[in-house]
């Protein structure tokens, strides 16, 4: 904490204390005495069950009846054994278990078997719930498990006998009891909603908690305002936060209908204006852009959420509150990053990758960032975080932000939140009919290098040509600092075939559909080197990346050119190829 300034070391600590209180909380909660029962339950019922729209799959509930549960990537054999004794392999693994979302695959299959076999999994639960680990408890995955129950309580209650079904009841009651009062322990953020969404759930489901519906209700509105921002984004800036508030909204409007209840104003602006956010991030391919956060993109629930937008509004050129902006030219679509470092508590997952940018064609995209795995995400995230895993330019192969990653910090939180880089990040936009014209500049190595980093992107109207230009300029009136070495990096996407020409300034990149693009670097020399893409739907693929080295003070201009080119002109580019593809497929 000796490179932090005052302001910094009092949000840090602040956020320290916070935490520390949190888990405080979630240990008085594992006190027997917190499950007590307050009343009796015996007139409580459920009014209704929520509507769950993640996607379900009836084969995998063949394999949790074999005692066989895979989640995140590893999978635990449990026998004989109820699988919340087992080790967890990883934490992720762990918050799967005890999320028990999977109660939708059980449900999927449809038959007595495995309506049994969910309600014995339930009972064991309840049965070891003094003896589960401290991170079950943790506010925002208490309230995944409370949202699973109530979803999935016509599954779990279907030939209950009427002791489990009392048993089952005063457990919903007493978690949404301690959930109203851990709603602002949880981490800020999404955590956060996700908890204060909880609460509001248990009190329309339940007969109990009806009296507490207008308390939730305007919970639910402040947390709402406070983290959908007006132009739909979140403050986490992270996209996938979009897709998993909106899988918990869309019940919850119609869990308030389905009671005769008016939704609160807060939550249907919210979802009018997240879903154009949700077609702004999208490609050509249907997949979101690898921003702060997020993975392979779950089709199937995308899928599902937009099929309730019937609005279709379309979306902005200029996400200004979320820092993002867009650009569509006939089947080309561009989108960069232009946005600062969010509030210290909610930047667990914020990338170092302002001014990056991804490019796609049709359904090819052709420039992306490295994005995060699905599975093993500990592993990968700091380094996906890195600038250097984004299409951006990298100085001295530094972040342009500061990760507090520091072993009391990573102990304490469980998580590594990330320092103000970019404070300042400017932005303009021009449109003169023939192409689009987007400039901005950030400030995230001003502090250490003594220097501004201006690009300039130009796409033209019909979609074949990406003009780029990035300009490097001294922060003060001192000059550009002497560590002024720069890498600009373009990540290319797995499927994208990449070959250097002769000239060592060109690449050609053949696309899926045969569609070929070149890459022309004027005066810097290109290099072909290794990358990884983190977000495949299977997991972490090798790829290629585009490089261009210099430095600031000698070479204080980059310009470059992805171009479209006919049938004929890359044949006869493809007589220049200088070297052979990379002995690997992608």
């Amino acid at each position: 904490m000796s490179r932090l300034n005052l302001s910094e070391r009092l949000k840090l600590s602040g956020l320290l204390a916070g935490t520390v209180l949190r888990r405080a909380a979630a240990r008085v909660v594992q006190n027997p005495f917190a499950y007590w029962p307050r009343s009796r339950t015996g007139g409580d019922r459920i009014l209704i069950a929520p509507q769950d729209l993640r996607t379900a799959d009836a084969t995998r509930a063949a394999e949790i009846y074999a005692g066989r549960f895979a989640f995140a990537g590893k999978v635990v054999t449990c026998d004989s054994r109820t699988p919340f004794e087992m080790i967890a392999p990883s934490d992720e693994w762990l918050e799967a278990l005890h999320g028990f979302g999977w109660l939708r695959h059980l449900r999927a299959a449809e038959s007595g078997i495995t309506r049994a076999n969910a309600r014995a999994l339930v009972d064991e639960w309840l049965n070891l719930r003094r003896q589960h680990p401290a991170a079950v408890f943790r506010p925002e995955l208490a309230a995944r498990r409370l949202m699973s129950f109530l979803s999935q309580a016509p599954l779990i209650l279907h030939d209950a006998d009427l002791t489990f079904y009392r048993r089952f009841l005063r457990s919903l009651t007493r978690q949404a009891r301690i959930l109203r009062r851990a709603a602002f322990e949880a981490r800020d953020g999404l955590p956060r909603l996700q908890v204060v969404m909880a609460v509001a759930y248990a009190a329309l489901c339940l007969s109990s908690q009806s009296h507490h519906i207008r308390g939730a209700t305007r919970r639910l509105t402040e947390e709402i305002e406070r983290q959908i921002l007006p132009d739909g984004g979140h403050i986490g800036r992270n996209p996938q936060a979009l897709l998993d508030i909106l899988l918990d909204l869309l019940p919850l409007r119609q869990l308030n209908a389905a009671r005769n209840i008016a939704p609160p104003p807060a939550l249907l602006n919210a979802i009018d204006r997240m879903m154009p956010m949700l077609r702004f991030f999208r490609h050509g391919d249907g997949n979101f852009a690898l921003f702060n956060g997020m993975g392979p993109t779950p089709q199937d629930e995308l899928t599902t959420i937009l099929a309730y937008d019937d609005a279709r509004g379309a979306p902005v050129g200029h996400a200004a509150h979320a820092g993002y902006c867009r650009l569509d030219a006939t089947d080309a679509v561009l989108l960069m990053d232009v946005g600062v470092t969010p509030a210290l508590a909610v930047s667990h997952e914020i990338h170092a990758g302002c001014l990056s940018f991804e490019f796609s064609s049709r359904f090819n995209r052709i420039v992306v960032n490295c994005g995060q795995p699905a599975a093993n995400r500990a592993s990968w995230r700091q380094p996906a975080r890195a600038t250097a895993a984004h299409s951006t330019v990298a100085f001295h192969d530094t972040s342009s932000m500061r990760f507090l990653d520091g072993a009391a910090t990573r102990r304490v939180l469980d998580a590594v939140p990330a320092l103000p880089g970019p404070r300042h990040v400017e932005f303009s936009r021009e449109d003169d009919g023939a192409a689009v014209t987007v400039r901005a500049s950030h400030d995230g190595y001003a502090d250490r290098f003594g220097l501004i980093h201006h690009r300039q992107l130009t796409l033209a109207a019909d979609g074949t040509r990406l003009d780029g230009e990035d300009r490097f300029t001294p922060a003060g009136d001192g000059g550009i600092d002497a560590n002024d070495a720069y890498v600009v990096r373009f990540h290319l996407h797995p499927l994208v075939r990449a070959s250097r020409l002769s000239d060592r300034h060109s690449v050609m990149l053949v696309m899926p559909n045969k569609d070929v693009w070149t890459f022309d670097a004027y005066e810097h020399e290109v290099e072909l080197e290794e990358s990884v893409s983190l977000a495949g739907v299977d997991g972490p693929r090798r790829t290629l990346q585009l490089v261009l080295s210099g430095t600031a003070r000698i070479m204080p201009r980059v310009r470059w050119l992805f171009v479209n080119v006919t049938p004929a002109e890359a044949r006869a580019r493809r007589r220049q190829q200088d070297e052979p593809e990379l002995p690997f497929e992608p």
